[in-house]
């Protein structure tokens, strides 16, 4: 399946099977890893949803995963990953699908901040049903752990989302971010006349931004096919079990190539909103 996945030197791999799709579990650490810092509560494990086709990226994503995407030279899962392991996060699960080798070949000729393992699904599950098979590969089952899109370019404080999710001792919490305005708003008078095309005031309105703390009993309650936002968060919500965490840190969606053009732009001028 792999084709050309060669380990590098110094990775750890191996290969085992369950329920018809494979694994392959591997792990490259850079030599200055600690470990990460769980003295303050964090949440040591995350699932990297990255198995999806990109469709709207396209022609960029006709030959890498979308989360192989680069943003400033780097690709979408490199910046998560160097996130995820600045908050203490010790093992990733990158779920992996369409042109699952590409990442394979990446994590084994790089070396990683933090243990990186791999979930290739032999046919598509499904946002819940990657989320469900890649859980099954943490090491920690009785532990929260963290689920993040592959798509999403983001730096704010895991530390904060975690402990509001302790403090309200619900089943999940959910990033919720402003929506990005990258080409401005309009402000109006009272009399409904223009005051200014651009305006740095945030939209009110906050948005799903695809990270979400679960419980590990949230596993059970996904699905071992389909999509978690339409099978598994109605019933959280229900339940009252589905908290939001405001987020007014940078956080970004890379849906299209407007959308990279967009960062790219931020990122060179060295926007703080960036």
């Amino acid at each position: 399946m792999w084709g050309l996945l060669r380990p590098a030197a110094g990775t750890a791999c191996g290969e085992k099977y369950r329920r018809g799709v494979r694994y392959v579990i591997m792990s490259q650490l850079s030599d200055d890893v600690d470990g990460g810092d769980t003295g303050r509560g964090a949440v040591r494990q995350a699932v990297i949803l990255a198995g999806g086709f990109g469709s709207r990226l396209c022609p960029l994503t006709r030959t890498r995963p979308k989360t192989m995407v680069e943003v400033h030279g780097t690709p979408i899962l490199r910046h998560q990953l160097d996130w995820l392991a600045e908050s203490g996060v010790e093992q990733v699960v990158v779920s992996t699908g369409h042109l699952a080798p590409v990442i394979g070949d990446y994590l084994a000729s790089h070396q990683m901040p933090l243990r990186t393992d791999v979930v290739v699904e032999e046919r598509p599950l499904g946002r819940g049903g990657g989320l469900k098979l890649a859980s099954a590969a943490l090491d920690r089952l009785d532990e929260p752990w963290l689920a993040v899109y592959g798509d999403i370019w983001t730096r704010f404080s895991l530390a904060g989302m975690f402990a509001h999710h302790r403090s309200h001792a619900a089943l999940a919490t959910v990033a919720l971010p402003r929506p990005w305005l990258p080409r401005g708003s309009v402000d109006c008078d009272e009399r409904g006349r223009v005051t200014t095309l651009v305006s740095r005031m945030p939209p009110p309105l906050r948005v799903n931004g695809g990270v979400y703390i679960f419980d590990p009993r949230v596993v059970e309650l996904l699905p071992d096919e389909g999509d978690h936002e339409e099978a598994t968060l109605p019933r959280l919500i229900q339940a009252r079990q589905l908290i939001g965490y405001p987020v007014d840190g940078p956080w970004r969606a890379i849906n299209t190539p407007r959308d990279l053009d967009d960062i790219e732009r931020e990122l060179a001028s060295g926007t703080d909103d960036v």
